[in-house]
């Protein structure tokens, strides 16, 4: 049997971070047993489901590498995979479970069904069953008096529905705690608890891999595969996320979107990293994987029970490591659309400079936005000078350290690295000879005369970053500003 995995998301919101460990948990599944990865969309929700969201989960799940084999986009054999376009196959399926006596018409209206949830807060229960013993003839004089009826489930009276969970183990629910629930809307619109089971069954799903928080649902589920009589795939429900707090992370926080990633510059192969152990525990004890190694070490048996943590400091100390190992043209890539999403593009920055300014800031980004700040920082004429630097330029040697490091700039072929270090090196080794002076008393006055302030970039980095115009100004301004 070929494993087959699914991810199918309601697109009525952006990839939420916790969707994206569900999705990942699945790749690594199929991807692991030569499986097969099926994306569908679920977009029953006919007011808030948006063509718009679909097509953004679908860029954000190709962002992290999660690419897929069936299903929206690129298509197959048991689409189509959209559940508006499959109300055929629900009709199908709601014949047999007529067939079986398995289901009725519910004639409810929503104001009973209101009132009925009003007096369930005084005492426990759902659905008080009112339609189901109603008699065919009943339920056709319903019918012909012109009332649209939802159609329920027929759940068995005081039996257990039990089913194996990959991850939490056997499961074993009463059915005293599961009332007759609704599959067809009075619209004629299938539920959830309903058109997902048709959809796995339709698709040959294999394997359930999704969030705890769908573990209640899963007895309704299993009553529907008991009824029709068709294959039940194998479930396992993986931990809720739970933000630094131990609050449950919500969907609707702006910040918790795959795409709300991207825009901060974080690189996917960190994301899908760092997404891998949260609830998960590899055997070997490191942090850093490979996606191959991701692949080949994953395993639901190692996935845990409990609520995982998400470390924001540990996002950003992996994303940093994947910055400094990466390659240089790929995070100038990357980063462009980041600094433009922010405006900073618009100081007029071309990517070479930009290169060297990952270059030399890489081992102290937490993600690709915060080049902004390094961009500014570099991209200006002037700068303040900061008092406790002041003293590095009340040197009796500062004026003539400064005019003899302008004139070698000056006079400079070219402005790299390479050429700054040996006019430093050669600045520092002239003025001892001439003025014995050298070390602190060279450097921090050149330092504090381009940057304002006594720490910072390495002065063969610094200088290069500015250029010779720009250090040119800085120096001017500074010494106007302490009158040397």
């Amino acid at each position: 049997m070929t494993v087959k995995v699914r991810y199918a998301p309601s697109p009525t919101g952006p990839l939420h971070i916790g969707g994206a460990r569900t999705v990942l948990f699945n790749w690594l599944y199929a991807r692991q047993n030569q499986g097969v990865m099926l994306v569908r969309s679920e977009d029953t929700d006919l007011e808030r489901s948006d063509v718009k969201w679909e097509k953004e989960i679908g860029e954000a799940l190709l962002w992290l590498g999660l690419s897929w084999d069936e299903g929206i986009i690129v298509g197959g054999e048991r689409g189509p995979y959209r559940q508006t376009e499959r109300l055929g196959s629900y009709q199908e399926y709601l014949a047999k479970l007529w067939l079986g006596g398995h289901v009725y018409y519910c004639f409810c209206t929503p104001e009973e069904l209101e009132a009925r949830r009003a007096e369930s807060q005084q005492e426990q229960g759902g659905y008080n069953g009112r339609c189901r013993h109603l008699t065919p003839t009943e339920a056709q004089v319903k019918l012909d008096a012109g009332l649209r009826p939802a159609i329920r489930f027929k759940v068995p009276v005081d039996r257990e529905v039990i089913f194996q969970d990959l991850i939490r183990g056997e499961v074993r629910v009463s059915t005293k705690d599961v009332s007759d629930f609704v599959i067809i809307k009075q619209d004629g619109i299938p539920t959830y608890n309903y058109a997902v089971v048709i959809d796995d069954i339709t698709m040959k799903v294999t394997h359930i891999i999704r969030a705890n928080e769908h573990l209640t649902n899963t007895p309704k589920q299993v009553l529907i595969y008991e009824a029709l009589g068709e294959f039940m795939p194998e479930f396992a429900h993986v931990s809720l996320i739970l933000d630094e707090t131990g609050r449950k992370m919500s969907k609707r926080m702006g910040d918790m979107s795959v795409a709300a990633y991207i825009r901060r510059g974080y690189l996917p192969e960190a994301v899908v990293n760092f997404l891998a152990l949260l609830g998960w525990s590899p055997q070997e004890p490191k942090e850093i994987f490979t996606t191959e190694e991701l692949i080949a070490q994953f395993s639901l048996d190692r996935v845990s029970k409990s609520p995982a943590i998400f470390d924001f400091q540990k996002l950003d100390w992996m994303n940093n490591q994947y910055i400094m190992q990466s390659e240089l043209p790929r995070l100038v890539e990357l980063a462009v659309p980041v600094l433009e999403g922010q405006g900073v593009a618009a100081s007029g920055f071309d990517k070479e400079w930009l290169g060297l300014v990952i270059s030399v800031v890489r081992d102290e980004l937490n993600n690709l936005s915060e080049l902004g700040n390094f961009i500014a920082e570099f991209s200006a004429d002037e700068v303040s000078l900061e008092e406790d630097a002041r003293e590095h330029l009340a040197y009796q040697c500062t004026p003539a350290v400064l005019d003899e490091f302008v004139r070698r700039l000056e006079a400079l072929s070219s402005v790299d690295q390479e050429s700054v270090s040996a006019l430093l090196k050669q600045l520092n080794k002239d003025l001892k000879a001439q003025m014995g002076v050298s070390g602190k008393l060279v450097f921090m006055p050149v330092r504090v005369a381009l940057s304002g302030t006594t720490s910072g970039q390495e002065l063969y980095h610094l200088v290069p970053l500015l250029g010779r115009e720009r250090a040119l100004k800085r120096i001017k301004h500074i010494r106007q500003l302490a009158r040397v």
